[in-house]
């Protein structure tokens, strides 16, 4: 009954937070602290992404803090180097697997320095004012009811109550991803060729592939607070009325011969991960969970209508579908290209975040093995430059600007010949 007393108040205390509550605020430096799962440097550019396009007038800036084979203990004496003298104000925390060894060391011991870590980190950063979530690690490969079970899990619960228990903040990483790996878990035994199963890490089995990253980062998002909705609109065609606008705003509403036009200006946009990023929705379901970019027209008469955004087709769109309402975030009518500018802008995005890690992670191997570089000093104020101007650059793209609408009755399809 402990056990699952303990499980229950840690699902709730993990919960998503309100839309207003996203814990990311304007200003706020977010510093990722773990092990190598954090150093990798996948779910971590995520939770940048999708910070850029959906808060774009948050300055929010992001700094790696994962060493490979780290631990909860192992990490206080590089605290100060790699998170408090970067001006941290936000620190998430993933320690776990490697504190016990990846198993070997599952002891009372260990449990017991795992647990003095997350305490002194919680304490060290509460003193500089620094909010706090300790996170569960990642999962790893083993079958998820057995995980569920398992010392890792009632060690990283006891880590997660503590952290309530100071004050601190918990996301229960784990159980998050643990729910995406049902649903693979669940295909690959209808699947025999073993090279066609779907699989979240690498051979290692606890190591992530890019899909566990995107796991990891998504139920990071999810437990600090996410929004699912980017903006809404609602549109009665036959009143030529706006009934609602959340998010966003409508401006030069006009009635044409064969639909009607508008103008949408959000605040912030969706998430969308590339031309292939959609097939990945099977296993995250980002689109009902952090991605609702709905448009809703009611009124129309009966039949199909064509949706242009600043000239682009997303797609065709029957009256009685488009009066229940689409979600249009990842909306085209070319899988190989993208549908909405707003996708456009999130691929764009997409590739500065990775430009900008590729160069931090460059001057952050020249660091540990070239310092004595003569050129150090200068090579170091460049790097820093070149970092701001690529935050700068990406906050630039992500940022919505008017987009008009065009929803125009689909021309007639010829009948084929006899």
């Amino acid at each position: 009954m402990k056990l699952l007393s303990l499980i229950a108040a840690t699902l709730a205390a993990t919960a998503p937070l309100q839309a207003a509550d996203f814990a990311l605020h304007d200003g706020d430096t977010v510093a990722f602290l773990g092990d190598s799962i954090t150093a990798a440097r996948g779910y971590t550019k995520i939770v940048e992404h999708y910070t850029l396009m959906r808060f774009p007038d948050r300055r929010v800036r992001f700094i790696n803090a994962g060493q490979g084979g780290d631990t909860a203990h192992g990490c206080l004496e590089r605290l100060e180097r790699d998170v408090f003298s970067k001006g941290a104000t936000v620190l998430t925390v993933a320690f776990g697997i490697n504190d016990i060894g990846w198993g070997t060391k599952a002891d009372d011991a260990h449990r017991q320095l795992y647990l003095d870590g997350i305490r002194e980190i919680i304490g060290r950063s509460r003193k500089r004012g620094i909010r706090v979530f300790i996170c569960s690690p990642a999962i790893t490969a083993e079958a998820p009811d057995t995980a569920e079970k398992g010392y890792l899990q009632g060690m990283v619960d006891e880590g997660m109550a503590l952290a309530r228990s100071l004050g601190a903040g918990s996301i229960d990483l784990t159980r998050g991803m643990r729910e995406i790996q049902r649903r693979v878990v669940a295909a690959n035994e209808g699947e025999k060729d073993p090279k066609k199963q779907t699989r979240l890490h690498v051979e290692d089995g606890v190591h992530l592939n890019d899909l566990g990253q995107l796991a990891m980062g998504y139920s990071l998002l999810r437990g600090l607070g996410a929004p699912a909705e980017v903006s809404s609109v609602t549109i009665d065609a036959a009143a030529l009325h706006t009934e609602a606008a959340d998010n966003c705003t409508v401006s030069r509403l006009t009635r044409l011969s064969d639909g009607l036009a508008f103008v949408r200006h959000d605040r912030g946009l969706p998430l969308n991960l590339g031309i292939f990023g959609a097939l990945n929705h099977r296993w995250i379901p980002i689109p009902e969970t952090l991605n609702e970019y709905r448009l809703r027209v009611t009124g129309l008469p009966p039949g199909e209508y064509e949706i242009r955004a600043e000239g682009r087709l997303l797609g065709k769109y029957a009256a009685d579908r488009l009066a229940r309402g689409e979600n249009i975030a990842s909306a085209t009518s070319n899988g190989w290209e993208p549908g909405g500018p707003w996708d456009a802008q999130s691929d764009a995005v997409r590739e500065l975040v990775d430009a900008r890690d590729r160069a931090w992670g460059g001057e952050h191997f020249r660091l540990q093995f070239n310092r004595d570089n003569p050129a150090s000093t200068a090579i170091e104020r460049q790097a820093r430059a070149a970092d701001a101007a690529l935050v700068a650059l990406a906050r630039s793209t992500a940022k919505p600007y008017p987009y008009r609408f065009e929803i125009r009755k689909a021309p007639a399809t010829a009948a084929p010949a006899r």
